[in-house]
């Protein structure tokens, strides 16, 4: 028993030092590994086959909108870096440059791609000629460069795995349709194979994408009440297809400039899902996700008989769902601990007894309850219950979050909440930088956004500095 408890004991609680506890947890469950390269880290199997999934379904949702894959260079020119001004400021301080080739100094330096706009763009003024050319609707699957200076695994790393869309468009309304069908794609996504609920809104002039006409953002809560970024989509209007020349000819015979978007997502959600999620025993992975379902452990697998029946378990249930037996000769009490660890939905367990009586026991990984299921059943059960398991793990992170919002009506009832109440804060907002400055500097609470679907005017006064006030925001601290 020692033995068993180990691995468990092994994590942090979460209650006592959560930023320890996640690093116990992404170590322990083998998601990653530091490497060498100083911020960047190593996805195990365990990791990646959870980016994996998420890029699957994130790849079928993108095509069913009529998105197509492809694939540009990670090496940036400088002086095609330089086109759109706004742009490049808002990435020069991440940018990693290659100075040379070889043993030979280039003769202009080259960027490795934190972002690709401008390689999109470069293509895009050549590529399209006249209305019949658009729109076009590419997105890619590649990894970025950005030279940060603090790093936590998932959440942060110098280089880091993403998809990025890049789309033009003949019309500003069709660029901003197109944007808000990605951000309303993300959050449906998150929500449903993720179980994370989302909060959808437009980021305010300051945290907006650099370049960009308009940033929206889903945002998600994480268990210790800080903010996570979850995805952005982005309406560039003409303004990168004027530094780059982007013109088509309309059906009119006159020469226009198209209308640009962008979106993204990345590792960060394996973070997300971490934080959402997870317990003082490790990860808990919603089954949409979970690279492994279901975990047959054998109980007394030495006993006549008990192994061929968990076999013959499990080659029924990848029919229905991926499963998979654990036949190592560890203990159960060990491959239980281990199966919490990663976070697999459902464990079976299968011995002489069950076998006798026809039966098995599944037991959850996010409630850990026991349910006897007849063994001749199991196809029709199992499933089901999977479904549930997704289910209420949404409605928990949901109630988490929600009972993590406050309302505060002045700067001094905000900052009481920002330093005692973990989560979000609704506070009405002039527009005026300097308050959402001051607000960040004095508490290290951001905008995070101004919400679709909240638009209650809860004071009419901004919560800063107490002038009239024009937008309801969300705040708070974030990763």
């Amino acid at each position: 028993m020692a033995k068993d408890k180990k691995l468990v004991e092994a994590i942090t609680s979460m209650d006592v030092d959560f930023a320890q506890w996640y690093t116990d947890v992404v170590k322990k469950a083998e998601l990653m590994d530091y490497s060498s390269v100083r911020g960047c880290m190593i996805f195990k199997p365990a990791g990646y086959a959870l980016w994996e999934n998420i890029q699957r379904e994130l790849d079928r949702r993108f095509k069913e909108t009529g998105v197509e894959n492809v694939y540009m260079p990670m090496f940036i020119p400088e002086s095609l870096l330089e086109v759109e001004k706004d742009h490049v400021e808002g990435f020069a301080p991440e940018v990693t440059w290659v100075t040379h080739g070889g043993m030979n100094e280039l003769q202009e330096r080259l960027c490795v791609r934190p972002t690709s706009e401008t390689l999109f763009c470069d293509f895009y003024k050549n590529d399209i000629e006249s209305y019949r050319d658009l729109p076009k609707l590419y997105n890619q699957w590649c990894s970025v460069v950005r030279w940060e200076k603090e790093t936590r695994p998932f959440l942060r790393s110098r280089e880091f795995l993403w998809q990025e869309g890049h789309t033009a468009h003949a019309t500003t309304e069709e660029a901003e349709e197109r944007t808000i069908q990605m951000l309303n794609l993300y959050a449906d996504f998150v929500e449903e194979f993720l179980a994370i609920p989302v909060i959808r809104g437009q980021k305010t002039e300051k945290e907006k994408f650099a370049g960009a006409k308009d940033t929206y953002t889903i945002e998600a809560l994480m268990h210790d009440g800080k903010a996570l970024q979850s995805g952005t989509s982005h309406n560039f209007g003409d303004g990168f297809a004027k530094a780059f020349g982007i013109q088509y000819t309309d059906k009119d015979n006159q020469l226009k400039y198209v209308h640009q978007t962008s979106w993204g997502m990345t590792t960060r959600l394996i973070g997300a899902l971490i934080m959402v999620h997870g317990d003082d025993s490790g990860l808990v992975l919603p089954p949409a996700v979970a690279p492994t379902q279901v975990m047959v452990i054998p109980v007394q697998q030495r006993k006549e008989g008990v192994m061929e029946a968990c076999a013959a378990l499990k080659d029924r249930l990848t029919t229905v769902c991926r499963a998979k037996l654990d036949d190592s000769d560890k203990s159960p009490g060990w491959k239980y601990s281990e199966q919490e660890m990663r976070g697999i939905p459902l464990r079976i367990e299968l011995g002489p007894r069950d076998i006798a009586e026809n039966h098995c026991v599944a037991v959850r990984r996010d409630t850990r309850e026991k349910i006897v299921i007849a063994l001749d059943e199991v196809e029709t059960v199992l499933p089901q219950l999977l479904d549930q398991i997704q289910k209420d793990m949404f409605e928990r992170a949901k109630a988490h979050r929600d009972s993590h919002i406050y309302d505060a009506h002045d700067y001094q009832e905000f900052c009481e909440i920002v330093n005692t109440k973990p989560g979000y804060i609704r506070g009405m907002w002039c527009g005026d930088r300097a308050c959402e400055d001051k607000i960040k500097e004095e508490t290290g609470a951001t905008s995070r956004c101004m919400p679709f679907d909240d638009q209650e005017q809860i004071s009419a006064t901004c919560v800063c500095c107490g002038k009239p006030a024009k937008k309801l925001v969300y705040w708070g601290r974030a990763y």
